[in-house]
Formats: C-alpha cells, sequence, structure tokens
C-alpha cells in the first residue's frame, strides 16, 4: 500500500511508512493489527478523539437527513451553528468556510474590504509574522518565509508586510497609513509549537486597537481546547477582531472552518461577494454544533491544562532534550542534533508504538487527542524516552 500510493500521488507529503486501517480515542490501528498511540491527532483537527461518540452521533444523525442545500437556501442546523460559534468567540456573526486555508483567505479579503470602505486605503497591507504558517494557497505563500512553502509559485501576491514574531516593536514600526491589520499565530505551530513572550498578545491587542487596525488571531490548530483555554489567546485574556478557526471544528469527521467578528467587520461582506458551495452545509454545522456543545462544558479545556503541566514536566526532565515549548497538550520538543533529526526520532517512535510529526531539523511536535489518558500520556513519554536512547 506505502509503494503505491507513493507511486501513484504527488509527493507533497512524507509519511511515516504505517498504513492505519482503525481508530478510537487516542489509539489508531494499522492494516497488519498494530496498535499505535497517535500523537499528532490531525494536526489538531482530532482534539476530542478519534470517532467521538458525541460528534459521530451528530454526524450519523444528520446523514440520514440532509448533507447539502448550499447556502442557496437555509436549513434547520445554520443559525444554531451560526450564533453557537459566535457566541464561543464573544462575536455578533460568523462566515462559514470549509479548510483552514479557506478560513484565511476569509480573513484577509474581510480585512481589505474592511479597510477599503471603513478607513477610505486604497492599497491596504497586513502585517504577518515570520515563521508563520497560514496555509498554503497563492495568496498564502505569498507572505510565507519557509521556501519549502514559497519557493517556486510566484509570482507573488504583494499587500504584505512581514516582521519577527513576538516583537511589538516591530508590528508598531511597521504599520503605515495604509495598514488594516495584524495577522498571526497566537502560537506558531509549524515553526515548531513556539509561544510568543508573556505580555505580547496584549501589546498587539492595544497597538491595533490605538491604530484602529483589525487584529486577526490565526487559531486553527491554537484553539478549540488545545492549549488548555478555548482559545490560546484567553491566556493573556485578549479578544482579537477576528478569529479564524478550523481542524478541531469538524470533530475529525468533515472539515469545517469558519472566521468570527463582530458586525462592524463582516457586515462589509453583502450577498455575492464571498461564499463557498460546500461552506455552513448542513452536515458541516450538525458536527459542529456538537463540538460547540462540547466545548461548552470546558471539560477537554481542563483536561488539556491538566495533563499538559505534567507533559511539560515529564519531557523537560528527558535525556537528549534540549528544549521544551508549547501550552496545555501541545508541545514542540528540540532534540540535541547531535543525537538524531527529528524524522529519526519520529521513526524511533514509530517502531515503539507512538505517531508524531517532526519540523524543522530536530524538533518533533506532540499533540495527542484531549481524551488521552494520564497513563498513556506517560506511556508516551516513556516511548520517546526509549527512541531517543537508540541514538546515544
Amino acid at each position: 500500500m506505502v509503494e503505491l500510493s507513493d507511486r501513484r500521488s504527488a509527493h507533497n507529503y512524507h509519511p511515516l511508512p504505517v498504513v492505519i486501517a482503525h481508530a478510537e480515542g487516542a489509539w489508531v490501528t494499522d492494516v497488519e493489527g498494530k496498535r499505535y498511540l497517535d500523537c499528532l491527532a490531525g494536526y489538531s483537527s482530532l482534539n476530542f478523539g478519534h470517532g467521538n461518540p458525541e460528534i459521530l452521533a451528530a454526524a450519523r444523525a444528520q446523514l440520514d437527513r440532509v448533507t447539502l442545500t448550499s447556502r442557496a437556501f437555509y436549513h434547520d442546523q445554520f443559525a444554531a451553528f451560526a450564533a453557537g460559534l459566535a457566541d464561543l468567540c464573544g462575536k455578533d456573526m460568523i462566515l462559514p468556510m470549509n479548510t483552514g486555508a479557506e478560513a484565511v483567505e476569509t480573513a484577509i479579503k474581510v480585512a481589505r474590504k474592511w479597510g477599503h470602505e471603513v478607513k477610505g486605503v486604497r492599497e491596504p497591507n497586513i502585517i504577518v509574522m515570520e515563521d508563520n504558517f497560514h496555509g498554503r494557497t497563492t495568496t498564502i505563500v505569498s507572505f510565507s518565509t519557509d521556501p519549502d512553502a514559497r519557493d517556486g509559485y510566484g509570482p507573488y501576491t504583494p499587500g504584505f508586510k512581514i516582521v519577527k514574531y513576538g516583537s511589538a516593536d516591530a508590528i508598531r514600526d511597521a504599520i503605515d497609513e495604509n495598514t488594516v491589520a495584524v495577522l498571526l499565530e497566537p502560537i506558531q505551530g509549524e515553526a515548531g509549537v513556539l509561544v510568543p513572550p508573556d505580555g505580547y498578545l496584549t501589546q498587539v491587542r492595544e497597538i491595533c486597537t490605538a491604530a484602529d487596525i483589525l487584529f486577526i488571531a490565526d487559531e486553527i490548530q491554537s484553539g478549540l481546547g488545545r492549549t488548555g483555554q478555548t482559545f490560546a489567546c484567553d491566556h493573556e485574556g485578549v479578544v482579537p477582531d477576528m478569529y479564524v478557526l478550523g481542524k478541531a471544528l469538524g470533530g475529525g469527521v468533515v472539515p469545517v472552518s469558519a472566521v468570527a467578528a463582530n458586525a462592524d467587520v463582516l457586515g462589509v461582506i453583502r450577498p455575492g461577494q464571498h461564499g463557498s458551495t460546500f461552506g455552513g452545509n448542513p452536515l458541516a454545522c450538525a458536527v459542529g454544533n456538537a463540538v460547540i456543545n462540547i466545548l461548552n462544558r470546558g471539560e477537554f479545556q481542563t483536561r488539556a491544562r491538566e495533563l499538559g503541566e505534567r507533559l511539560h514536566d515529564r519531557l523537560r526532565a528527558l535525556p537528549g532534550v534540549i528544549t521544551v515549548r508549547g501550552r496545555g497538550l501541545w508541545a514542540g520538543v528540540d532534540i540535541d542534533p547531535s543525537l538524531a533529526t527529528g524524522r529519526q526520532v519520529c521513526e524511533a517512535m514509530m517502531r515503539q508504538g507512538v505517531l508524531a510529526k517532526d519540523t524543522h531539523g530536530s524538533t518533533i511536535r506532540l499533540a495527542p487527542p484531549l481524551v488521552i489518558s494520564a497513563a498513556d500520556l506517560d506511556w508516551a513519554v516513556d516511548r520517546l524516552e526509549l527512541a531517543l536512547k537508540e541514538f546515544a
């Protein structure tokens, strides 16, 4: 299966050589019956576990009723989804899409249109961060600093100013009369789970308010319980002007994404100006409603917070580990590069029964489903320790 997949599909991914056939909770099983602990969780798409019963029940019930109408008509799941997600975010309204990249593109379009109509800016620019990851569309890779994501895809879309992540002064210095927004990840996931300095998000909020520009938080990976709060911005009590959401919003069942903002921002979009055939479809909304109900109870935020402390404490004590970053059940682990690459460590972990993902040389990312038990979490760290000993 691995050979056939590699021969008949484009090589835009470099998967570990494991073929998954079944999954439940935090565990997956391959075609040969071997079980693995999933410590990637679909890049946080599976925050609530593989096959979450509450989410699957909502999906199954909706499958028997209606799955797609397009937004040309109303359907009976949409109002609850729109109101529920807006309330979860503390905003007036949402605009639903499918993938995270579509949601980021939507946020960019909304910010530019807001700049044109509200601020009267003719050529708006948006301030973005070095080492960002917001997706791989042509516009988004235009402001990427990752050569793998950017190189070879020009000509590039103008209108972005790239500054150092974690520096409020860099943002302040980059603002000019044409700036309409600041777009950032509260924690940079693809870059290695980089957490900005304490107070950074608060400063960004203050700068954007003073300059009358939008603060757009890409919470696609960091949001919806992963870091121990509903949103990573909550750790500083910061509310952006626009949330960009995806991944876990679909419960690991269907792609669901959205932007959430107040009416004075999202109100600039009028009929025919932006849309998606599948965005906000009945099946997506039914699944999204189940996810919102789960998040409103707060149980997974608490689990991520409590188990996250356990995870980070144990990782920092491992020999061969240089640095551990992150919040909640999300960690970027820098391995001593003299020992092994991140890929080599992930391959060794796979042999030990744990699935994880490397990034940028000798860094591995750990992001297990939030349903993981304390015992399984300890087991995963023990397996990482055994993997590292292979290179000692």
